[in-house]
């Protein structure tokens, strides 16, 4: 008798396998994380380690965020339409409104600066807040000269609070001792501070939180400013001295101070507005900004890193994508603290791909403030002139708010009554300063005059705005 064996058939992995596995290996990886930031911990000194504790539960939510919603799956395009009628309000329908109770709403108001940012992409050491800005005055002169004078003018107290980071920290706390005197209260806090992960291992390059060099830790975005500025205890404090908003904006952005007519909106509307962002038209020069967007029913940021590749050059588009996020934001300050206790705070995670000196290649997870605007009440945006976007991230920059452009009044920088367009030139220098870019925009038809002997380098956009590569 013979008996045959019946053929193997190979089994194929199911999508349910697959998907099944990944799960696994994506909560390994959680666990093994996990043990390797108890083991950071103990390494800190005693009387830190409940505060590095913290910190490492703020990165380890973040991490398990990004393991277990595949940040990678990106936004589903279909579902992405522009903002409601009615949730981004022109600027000028707020100046319908009157301020002539001005104390009052000013002593409801605190201002917070990031501070978090190095000046090393202008070539400069320690906080970019004190480099040199316009008459010997750094950024945070301007800002301080600007609260001091509404102080002093209406007789209030807006206090102003910096968000640092571990790279600016000491340096800021040095330099603030020469304010003593001035009429405004200057508060500090510092933001996380979160490990490297190593791309292929998953695991922090950090061995020790007193012996690891600084390249082994990054300040995570300054979507971080709502859990830090919590846990300070300055909410608590703010909110029982009956302060009702924080105006958030970016030290760089010498076009972020107090606006009179959006506080008096926010203060008197009845519609409770948690979250204000504000937006302005985007030009060519502002292809890469985050906007404003209606998804599965609320108000988000798009940033572009979050767009798929295919579409990428539509978002880039002025036609269809017309405003931008200036990163001015106008927050509640209850409703920061409601929505951190019911920890309903969720912002999209930015995967930020980097190489250390050494060659490891590591990610940083991070997260942007204005992505928080989804998790609010009543949320929206204000379309505001371009004057109060004026950020200075370059040495192009630096030389245009430098120059007889602008004039200064009191901390604030006007823009010279004599030039007649409303936008700046754009301004691109070469690695040495010996010779740029020099881009020029202007309307159809105009005339461009060129004088005589100028040298000219690369090329220029035309009049007609066909932009050409330089």
């Amino acid at each position: 008798m013979t008996l045959r064996q019946k053929p193997l058939h190979k089994r194929t992995p199911s999508q349910t396998d697959l998907a099944a596995f990944k799960d696994l290996t994506k909560k390994d990886a959680l666990n093994t994380l996990q043990k390797e930031l108890n083991k950071l911990v103990l390494t800190a000194p005693p009387q830190t380690q409940k505060t590095v504790r913290t910190e490492l539960d703020g990165f380890e939510k973040l991490f398990s965020q990004y393991l277990l919603d595949n940040v990678d799956s990106g936004i589903d395009w279909q579902e992405i339409e522009p903002p409601p009628e009615g949730t981004v309000i022109p600027y000028k329908k707020l100046l319908e409104l009157p301020t002539d109770d001005v104390k009052d709403i000013l002593n409801r108001l605190i201002v917070v600066k990031l501070n978090g940012g190095l000046g090393t992409t202008m070539g400069c050491q320690g906080p970019k807040s004190v480099i040199s800005v316009r008459s010997g005055l750094t950024f945070l002169d301007l800002t301080i000269q600007q609260l001091e004078q509404l102080n002093r003018t209406y007789g209030c107290d807006v206090p102003l609070i910096l968000m640092n980071s571990f790279n600016t920290h000491e340096e800021t706390e040095k330099v603030l001792q020469k304010y003593f005197h001035v009429s405004v209260k200057i508060y500090n806090f510092n933001q996380s501070k979160h490990p490297r992960i190593d791309r292929e291992t998953m695991l922090p390059i950090a061995k020790s939180i007193t012996n690891s060099e600084n390249e082994c830790w990054y300040p995570p975005g300054h979507g971080d400013v709502y859990l830090s500025f919590y846990q300070s205890g300055l909410l608590d404090q703010f909110i029982q001295q009956g302060k009702e908003y924080m105006f958030l904006s970016n030290i760089d952005n010498l076009g972020a101070t107090i606006d009179l007519y959006i506080l008096k909106y926010l203060l008197s509307s009845e519609i409770k507005h948690e979250f204000v962002m504000e937006v302005t038209d985007k030009t060519r020069a502002d292809v890469k900004g985050g906007t404003l967007i209606q998804y599965q029913d609320k108000l988000r940021l798009l940033e572009i890193a979050q767009v798929p590749k295919e579409h990428v050059d539509e978002f880039k588009s002025v036609s269809k994508f017309r405003i931008f996020n200036t990163n001015n934001l106008w927050i509640n300050l209850p409703a920061i603290k409601r929505v951190i206790e019911e920890q309903a705070l969720h912002m999209e995670i930015i995967v930020n791909n980097k190489t250390t000196d050494k060659g490891v290649n590591v990610i940083q997870l991070e997260t942007a403030s204005g992505a928080a605007i989804k998790n609010f009440e009543g949320a929206i945006g204000i379309n505001v002139p371009r004057r109060r976007f004026l950020p200075v991230k370059t040495t192009s920059d630096l030389l245009l708010v430098m120059s007889d452009l602008f004039t200064l009044n009191r901390g604030n920088l006007v823009m010279n009554p004599q030039r007649s367009f409303p936008s700046v030139p754009l301004v691109k220098l070469g690695s040495s300063f010996t010779k740029g870019t020099v881009i020029i925009i202007a309307n159809h038809g105009e005339r461009i005059d060129i004088p005589q002997g100028a040298i000219l380098e690369n090329k220029i956009v035309s009049g007609n705005l066909r932009i050409l590569d330089h």
